[in-house]
């Protein structure tokens, strides 16, 4: 038995329903989750797509990164959402050095898909096309993540804006269409120019997920905690808190499926320039 009822009359969310709700400007509404009562309350009110992070490293566990997590983290918490989800489409990451190459990752993602995921994420450019190739023959959707890739924040010197220069637009916009012909159907674009995530999108035939990288990409995503306040510290200039002007949980997360559908947020104050 399902941890909840599943909403009547909805029919659950798949990777066809994200590719038609691009096609149609249907924006796609992702938070991350890792337990599930918070699956439930997104599943319920109609997340589209539940992200089950390696940003648990963060929220959850308390480090700096999310280099520390491990697969059998992300296995756990995957599960967890996983009993309390009916609609919406789990997405879960693999998390730092989990795949290096094509049979670690098919190893690691299968334990994820067997712990309820519906799609694995990695993070990357071109050097995951035979990987992604791999996944993909064995039946593992894939998103791919560009941007600021938390796992690669030592060599990339910090938490910084991505593609800023012309060069380095150039090489994500290449580095994202190779990944879409090796089989990704997913594309996670993050803390980039808001111009970059338009062309990007506007040159996939996949859906895009931004989280700071402009109100045209496909859909966002938040991690939950930082959308309902619930993590201190300085916060990404990406981010809003939607219960601070709702007073509830349940009001927030309607509020930031209706900003996002609407187009009103992100806001120009929470995206970055060329």
């Amino acid at each position: 038995m399902s941890y909840i009822d599943p909403p009547k009359n909805t029919l659950p969310v798949s990777v066809t329903t994200l590719f038609k709700m691009k096609e149609a400007g249907n924006k796609i509404t992702s938070l991350t989750a890792y337990d599930a009562s918070f699956a439930a309350l997104f599943d319920q009110h109609g997340i589209d797509v539940i992200l089950i992070g390696d940003s648990l490293g963060n929220v959850i566990q308390g480090h700096s990164t999310t280099i520390p997590v491990q697969v059998a983290d992300v296995v756990y918490h995957t599960a967890c959402v996983a009993r309390a989800s009916s609609r919406s489409f789990l997405v879960a990451d693999l998390p730092f050095a989990s795949y290096g190459n094509a049979e670690m990752a098919l190893k690691n993602a299968t334990l994820l898909m067997q712990a309820g995921a519906q799609m694995v994420k990695l993070e990357g450019g071109k050097w995951l096309v035979e990987i992604i190739e791999h996944l993909v023959k064995q039946g593992i959707p894939v998103c791919a993540h560009l941007g600021l890739t938390p796992q690669s924040v030592n060599t990339l010197g910090g938490f910084k804006v991505q593609g800023k220069t012309n060069t380095a637009a150039q090489i994500m916009r290449e580095d994202a269409l190779a990944l879409e012909a090796a089989g990704a159907q997913l594309l996670v674009l993050e803390a980039i120019p808001s111009s970059l995530g338009k062309s990007i999108t506007e040159s996939l035939t996949i859906p895009t997920v931004g989280i700071g990288a402009g109100p045209d990409c496909s859909g966002q995503v938040l991690v939950m905690h930082d959308a309902i306040g619930a993590f201190p510290g300085r916060q990404p200039k990406f981010v809003k808190n939607f219960l601070e002007c709702t007073g509830t949980i349940e009001k927030a997360i309607k509020l930031y499926i209706e900003e996002v559908k609407s187009g009103v947020f992100p806001a120009p104050e929470h995206c970055f320039s060329d």
